[in-house]
């Protein structure tokens, strides 16, 4: 798979959507090390449990001072099964290295954990009492690629098809791929289970809607970033 990038005259150095990819890896190598009853403990601790998140008779404000509310950042780099894991950063990877060259590394950064706490509340309240742990990056990379399609509305993503013995290099809208993991989310949901996540279906919106909004108040910095 290939993503048409305009070069530069002065190369940069993008080190967040890496940066982020390694976090997700080794924390994932990290659970399977573990035995099953630490594993389960560190995701209650350390994942998005929104009866754990919020108390229905609190106001809600008040509850938003919780340091325990950084479990909405956590919980965003913790993965227990590959398929959610692979799909998570392959689509992270497709987008948001593009993603990033156009923001810069420091505003992809914002965006993609910004994006997941966005997910992660949204999830939560719409889960409220809910004991199964909200965990991956399912939201921050919908907030990726909610950016995206901001940015490069038009854009077509080559792709190379094993076909035989032959390679056949096709180009695809990228809506067609924002379709295809709409539809693993979809699946996800169906699995259910704090495996996957999915089933905190608000959290993948929020995240694409937030990466929306984000993308377009940043026009302006991101076109003076452009002319430099």
């Amino acid at each position: 798979m290939f993503v048409n990038v305009e070069t530069r005259r002065q190369p940069r150095l993008h080190w967040a959507a890496m940066l982020l990819i390694c976090i997700c890896v080794v924390t994932f190598m990290a659970l399977a090390l573990m035995s099953p009853p630490r594993r389960v403990t560190f995701l209650l601790e350390w994942g998005t449990v929104p009866a754990n998140v919020f108390d229905t008779h609190q106001p809600i404000w008040q509850q938003l001072r919780d340091p325990a509310l950084l479990r909405l950042v956590t919980a965003l780099f913790i993965h227990v099964a590959w398929l959610h894991l692979l799909s998570n950063l392959l689509f992270l990877m497709i987008f948001g290295v593009p993603a990033e060259r156009t923001l810069g590394s420091i505003r992809f950064l914002i965006l993609f954990l910004l994006g997941g706490v966005v997910a992660n509340l949204a999830g939560a309240i719409s889960l409220a009492g809910e004991v199964r742990p909200i965990i991956g990056c399912s939201g921050a990379v919908s907030a990726v690629l909610g950016a995206y399609v901001s940015l490069f509305p038009r854009a077509r993503l080559g792709l190379v098809l094993p076909l035989g013995f032959y390679l056949e290099f096709v180009r695809v809208p990228a809506f067609l791929l924002i379709g295809i993991w709409a539809l693993l989310q979809l699946l996800f949901s169906y699995a259910g289970g704090p495996s996957y996540g999915g089933y905190a279906w608000w959290t993948h919106v929020a995240g694409f809607l937030f990466g929306v909004l984000f993308a377009l108040l940043s026009r302006n910095a991101i076109m003076r970033r452009m002319r430099r």
